[in-house]
């Protein structure tokens, strides 16, 4: 037997609040499980006590929704966003932090727009023409106001991710390269 453990791959969050957004992400991936044991329950109540519910489909999209919008903040802060790595593997270290600044501004960029888009398509789902506070509702037999709180969630996550790009590029801009994903058990 060897005494040698193998080396833990290097933390590839780059700040305070990204582990912050990557517990919060982790949380947030229980709104799946949710959604599929509510989803268990309609089917039951549905075929097996030939009683529909009326507010399972959208508790469903909601909960998916909000779990697939906090998935970019998580992605972005763990470094496992999709990136093409030819060029970025193939140069060195000082290459590699001026594209490291290009790819943090970029970003940034990108998310300070969709950010704006966002604030109008929430503006647009929480006000009436008048503009006074009434939420977009669903329009079915429960309506629920989830369409106004999902496109709340969608601000909410391009706000987080607005951030973290920002302090990416200021990490960037001061000479910090970005960390490595920890790619293990990837192929």
């Amino acid at each position: 037997m060897s005494d040698i453990t193998p080396e833990k791959a290097p933390d590839p969050v780059r700040s305070g609040f990204d582990r912050w957004v990557v517990k919060a992400g982790q949380s947030a991936a229980w709104l799946v499980c949710v959604a599929m044991m509510i989803s268990v329950y309609e089917v039951i109540m549905r075929y097996g006590f030939d009683s529909p519910t009326s507010w399972v489909h959208e508790s469903v999209v909601m909960l998916v929704a909000v779990s697939f919008c906090l998935g970019g903040p998580a992605a972005l802060a763990s470094n496992r966003h999709i990136r093409v790595r030819v060029l970025y593997d193939s140069v060195g270290p000082t290459f590699r932090l001026w594209l490291d600044r290009f790819n943090d501004l970029v970003t940034f960029g990108f998310c300070l727009g969709m950010t704006y888009a966002a604030y109008v398509m929430f503006w647009g789902a929480s006000h009436n023409p008048l503009g006074e506070w009434q939420l977009e509702r669903s329009g079915t037999s429960w309506n629920p106001p989830f369409p106004a709180l999902i496109k709340g969630m969608i601000l909410l996550a391009l706000a987080i991710m607005c951030l973290q790009a920002l302090i990416h590029l200021v990490q960037s801009i001061k000479g910090k390269p970005a960390p490595a994903a920890n790619d293990e058990g990837a192929a």
